[in-house]
């Protein structure tokens, strides 16, 4: 028996920041600042700290409207997605729920309040093709479940960070970076979080059957909620949570080899990354089969092609300037890249950076991604070539492995094993060992 619906919890995704907010209420909704029904088109703008209406002039402390049946909706214009990344774009999207509008400093944040499975149905469809296999998409409707609990109880127990998330000295520079507990909502709607693009995302009832099949499922370790993470590729090994973030060991976030076969090589071992990096092993995330991948990755994410081993290449002067830009620190001429330490998949956690004017040692992960990128390095798990190029200028090569931190589950795998007819509890549990299928409500 359902439970109901008053047991499910209810979510605040912001969706977007901006000075001026346009959309379109379809419906009815409750405004609820001016005690009234009301419908149709909405531009606001953020005055001295104030909601304006820009058509009638009111302004207002906050804005909320909630709708008055389920089949109400609302359509937002020019949401950006893809925040920082090499396919960053805006797009107007429809969103179920309410609405909840307040001024942060110089813009409005728009906040969408929505019921947990609701949103669920959205997110899967968002971080995949709602065309995937359902196995598939339940094992993500699981995860998400789990990973969005999890920051539902930070928020209520834990809103302030337990381990310092930066360390800086003249010789070091090492800083992760989590959900870091948005001051005005629950979750963010972009990859920060989990992608969340409403409604209109929801293209194929497989992704509704998903979250339906999966009602109230998360995943347990003694007990307690797993923070189950995810990313598109690991490149052949997954990654520990440790390295990527906080200091704190979850034995169901450690290395799996993404095989049937487990491999023994030794990741954090120089020798050896370099060796595993520059081949090709075997791995279920090893694959260019286009019907795994276009079941698995939206349209966007199908621009990226050379997920499982890529390259990226920078000349002498262009990675200076970018390290500069990036850090905002003058490193003068970078004369080298010098990883001193590698997590369990091969994925460097500490980078030394030498320059002619100074040297510095950086991590974690997603810092190296940051610097040696216009947006985000796939990932950290690379080796650095040095070579000369035509005019003289040293040319730095980096040879890398896998798209995303590398913790928990690997999202081309999993793909890979439902196509394989593994089913969603046993790829589960191949990507997070030690945890348990707990059903908590529904």
């Amino acid at each position: 028996m359902n439970s109901p619906k008053s047991l499910i919890p209810t979510i605040q995704v912001g969706i977007m920041s901006a000075a001026t907010v346009s959309f379109r209420l379809h419906g009815d909704f409750r405004f609820h600042e001016e005690g009234k029904e009301t419908t149709g088109a909405y531009r606001l703008e953020c005055r001295d700290g104030q909601i304006v209406d820009s058509v009638d002039g009111k302004s207002y402390e906050q804005l909320l409207f909630t709708p008055a049946e389920e089949a109400c909706s609302i359509e937002i214009e020019k949401v950006t997605i893809g925040i920082d990344f090499h396919w960053e774009r805006t797009e107007t999207q429809v969103f179920a729920g309410a609405l909840y509008v307040i001024p942060d400093g110089q813009q409005l944040c728009v906040i969408n309040i929505v019921e947990v499975e609701q949103y669920l149905q959205s997110v899967i469809s968002s971080e995949m093709s709602a065309n995937a296999s359902l196995e598939f998409l339940k094992t993500h409707a699981v995860i998400s479940r789990s990973w969005l609990l999890v920051q539902l109880e930070k928020r209520q127990t834990a809103p302030v960070q337990q381990h310092q998330s930066l360390i800086r000295s003249d010789s070091q520079w090492i800083q992760w970076f989590d959900r870091e507990d948005h001051r005005l909502f629950d979750v963010c709607a972009d990859d920060h979080c989990q992608r969340y693009q409403g409604i209109s995302r929801i293209v194929s009832p497989a992704a509704k059957e998903a979250v339906d099949a999966t009602r109230g499922m998360i995943l347990t370790h003694e007990g307690a909620i797993c923070d189950a993470r995810f990313y598109k590729c690991c490149g052949g090994v997954t990654e520990n949570f440790e390295s990527a973030w906080e200091p704190v060991h979850h034995p169901y976030l450690t290395r799996v080899s993404d095989a049937p076969v487990p491999t023994s090589t030794n990741l954090t071992d120089e020798a050896q990354a370099r060796e595993w990096i520059l081949a090709s092993p075997a791995a279920y995330c090893n694959t260019t089969d286009k019907n795994i991948l276009q079941q698995m990755l939206n349209h966007y994410d199908l621009e990226t092609t050379d997920f499982y081993r890529w390259k990226k290449s920078y000349c002498q002067s262009e990675l200076s300037t970018l390290i500069a830009a990036r850090s905002g620190i003058d490193f003068g001429t970078v004369t080298d890249l010098v990883p001193l330490e590698r997590g369990v998949s091969g994925r460097i956690t500490r980078l030394r950076i030498n320059g002619t004017l100074r040297t510095l040692d950086i991590g974690k992960e997603l810092l190296i991604r940051k610097w040696l990128s216009t947006s985000h390095l796939y990932s950290s798990a690379f080796v650095v070539e040095k070579s000369s190029g035509t005019d003289g200028n040293t040319i730095f090569t980096l040879h890398g492995a896998g798209w995303g931190h590398g913790v928990g589950l690997c999202q081309i795998g999993a793909a890979a094993m439902c196509n394989q007819g593994f089913s969603f509890r046993q790829i589960l549990s191949h990507y997070y060992p030690h945890s348990t299928v707990e059903k908590r409500y529904g």
